[in-house]
This record gives C-alpha cells, sequence and structure tokens, in this order.
C-alpha cells in the first residue's frame, strides 16, 4: 500500500469517527446525564422534618460569606479558585425556609435589598406618571425581629491523610485517602437590642478515595501483561457547606427551645427533641449558648420570670419581637 492510500484510509477513518459523535437536536450526547434536583441529605430531611411552631418567626439574613480566605489546595501548581463555595447565604436562606416544613421561619430577603428597593421604585415612579397624585401606593416591605449572621470560617485541608498497599507476584492493589474539615457559625441577634441571643458552630469532614490496581508480569517468554485500573470519590465542598449550614439551622431550633426563646407546637415534641439532642453525639454540633438574657432586655416569645416580691416590683409585660405589620416603640 501507498502513502497515500494510507492518508486517505486515515482521513476516512477520522470524519468517521466525528461523524459518530454528531447529536440529534433534542438528544443528550453519550455520558451526557440531566439536571436533577439536589438531594437532600441525611441532616436535610432532618431538618425538614421537625415539629411546627408555635408560631412562624421573621428572621433576616444579609450575607453568609466565606471568611476562610483560602484557594483550592494543590501540591502541583498555584489554584486561584476558592476553597469553599461563595453562595453561602443561598444555602443559609433555603435552610431556614425548608426548616419544618417551611413553617419555622418567614425570611425575608436582604441579599438583593438594593435591586428590591430599585423595582419598587421603579412601580412608584411608573403608577405617578399614570395616575398622577392618585396613584395606588405600594405595601410596606416586610421587616424582621431577628438577624441570622455568620459565615464559612474555615477549610482545613490533608488533616488525615492515609493509604494501604500491596503487590505479589506482579498483581498489586493501592488505596489512598485524605479528610479535610470546613467549619461553619451561625448566631441569632435580637434587632431590638442587638444581643446575640444564640450561637453555635458546626463542623464537617470531607473524604476523598481512590482506589487502584494493576498488574505487570511474564505470561511468556517474550510476553508481558500490564493492565490498570481505579477509581476515585471525592466528597462535594458544597454539600458539604451545605449539610453544615442546614445542622447549624437545626441547632439553632433546638437550643432555642431549650431556652425559651420560641415553642413548639407540641410541647412533648420538644422534650423529645432536646433530649434527644442532648443526648446523642452523632449530632456533631458544637454549641456555644450567650449568657442568660437579662429580664429587662427580653424580646423573644416568652415572658420573663416574675420577680420575688410581687408587692415591691410589679411584673411588667415582655417586649414582643419585631414582625411585620408590628409599629415599632418610639
Amino acid at each position: 500500500m501507498t502513502l497515500f492510500p494510507k492518508r486517505l484510509l486515515v482521513a476516512c477513518l477520522a470524519c468517521l469517527a466525528l461523524a459518530g459523535c454528531e447529536t440529534v437536536l433534542g438528544q443528550r450526547e453519550p455520558l451526557a446525564e440531566a439536571p436533577v434536583i439536589t438531594p437532600a441529605s441525611p441532616t436535610g430531611i432532618g431538618l425538614e422534618t421537625l415539629p411546627p411552631p408555635e408560631r412562624a418567626i421573621d428572621v433576616a439574613i444579609y450575607a453568609f460569606p466565606d471568611l476562610t480566605g483560602q484557594n483550592k489546595p494543590s501540591d502541583n501548581f498555584a489554584e486561584y479558585s476558592r476553597a469553599v463555595t461563595q453562595g453561602g447565604s443561598a444555602f443559609a436562606v433555603d435552610a431556614l425556609r425548608r426548616a419544618g416544613g417551611g413553617k419555622w421561619f418567614n425570611v425575608v430577603e436582604r441579599g438583593g435589598l438594593q435591586s428590591l428597593l430599585q423595582e419598587r421604585q421603579l412601580i412608584r415612579a411608573t403608577r405617578t406618571e399614570f395616575e398622577g397624585v392618585n396613584a395606588k401606593p405600594l405595601p410596606p416591605l416586610r421587616f424582621a425581629g431577628l438577624l441570622v449572621e455568620g459565615g464559612i470560617l474555615a477549610y482545613d485541608a490533608n488533616t488525615v491523610t492515609g493509604g494501604l498497599g500491596a503487590r505479589y507476584l506482579g498483581v498489586g492493589l493501592d488505596t489512598k485517602y485524605r479528610r479535610d474539615m470546613v467549619t461553619v457559625a451561625m448566631r441569632v441577634v435580637s434587632v431590638q437590642s442587638g444581643q446575640v441571643l444564640l450561637s453555635v458552630t458546626t463542623t464537617k469532614t470531607i473524604y476523598s478515595v481512590l482506589v487502584s490496581g494493576n498488574i505487570y508480569k511474564f505470561v511468556a517468554l517474550d510476553r508481558i501483561l500490564e493492565a490498570e485500573t481505579g477509581f476515585s470519590r471525592n466528597e462535594p465542598t458544597q454539600l458539604a457547606v451545605r449539610e453544615a449550614i442546614e445542622l447549624a439551622v437545626y441547632s439553632l431550633i433546638i437550643e432555642g427551645a431549650e431556652r425559651k426563646l420560641w415553642k413548639f407546637k407540641n410541647g412533648g415534641s420538644a422534650a423529645a427533641l432536646i433530649e434527644r439532642y442532648r443526648g446523642a453525639p452523632v449530632v456533631g454540633a458544637k454549641a456555644e449558648l450567650a449568657d442568660p438574657v437579662p429580664p429587662t432586655q427580653y424580646s423573644h416569645l416568652e415572658s420573663p420570670p416574675a420577680p420575688a416580691s410581687a408587692a415591691a416590683a410589679p411584673a411588667s409585660p415582655p417586649e414582643a419581637p419585631l414582625r411585620a405589620g408590628d409599629t415599632p416603640a418610639r
């Protein structure tokens, strides 16, 4: 076979290969998967199945930033991508909205407040232009009595590394693993007093595993068999951050009920949940409760304890948390 037919054969094979890669309109390419709703984690399912509260709580969250300032760890080259997600506020809002099947918190929009105010200004200007001074005003924005603050505190890479391998007569198996850790903090702040009512810190481990096997041996006097196989499993960092945030919200709800900041609709369920939360080590949450709230600064749903002498110091009604539709005290 001359050189020209060889080139022609190679060109024909290349054309066939390219033709096999073409896709029909409306069909996915080979190995392409359809998008799916992010599956719920075990912690997220526990958060969603919490018993409902006595009444929903109005909360606002402005930001949930990445406070680590770290880039992705790499041993070979400089990596400029962030180690953790920059969308922690979206995970926090989603966890608050899904708590107790959506019955625990009324979350008001604050992350995109500038866009919201600009759109309301546009509506008012349009109504005034077409309807004049008799234009119908917009209803007031809903405000909250509690702020949810916090962020992603730390990302520790390679906290634990290890592996195991063996080879016998040219057949080998090798396993390696690595553990990282991400830490999230969340707190609840009273709008009326500015006091930190609750604070929790949660930690989630992130595992990466590599398993590989290979064969290198003589199958005949002048013939060698060589083969390799393996797979790796890296836990997504953003899902670990999401689960840590979900656990933080779960912990805030349980500890708030324990401190009488809010109530479950069913008191028996609250007692059982608190007992299980305090007694089960699998919860994995490190709670950092604030000091008891002074009686003069109560801003939650419960009444302060009555004074020792009712005649000397009559009890005054407690302050209710700011809720939508309430008028702030002047």
